[in-house]
């Protein structure tokens, strides 16, 4: 088959997460939240340290780096503490 011929691939859509992973959202200036369900074609996440829900694009949802990771968790110890999440 001639390479001209060849369909272009389809990008599949991103699976999608376990109920309280945490995500990174490069639209919302690399904002690491909590997945919390499908809102439409939305993902909805939470801040870790509680707060309001955001919706953001599955398109522009990643893994955290490690970092990330362990910045989020601190942050989540930290306000556990200070009694402001249970």
């Amino acid at each position: 088959m001639p390479e001209e011929d060849i369909p272009p691939t389809r990008q599949e859509p991103p699976q999608v997460p376990l109920i309280g992973t945490l995500l990174v959202d490069t639209g919302h200036r690399n904002r690491v939240g909590e997945f919390r369900g499908v809102s439409g074609p939305y993902w909805s996440l939470r801040p870790v340290c509680g707060g309001t829900e955001w919706e953001a694009e599955p398109a522009n949802v990643r893994a955290p780096e490690p970092m990330e990771r362990l910045r989020a968790e601190i942050a989540r110890c930290n306000a556990r503490s200070a009694g402001r999440i249970l």
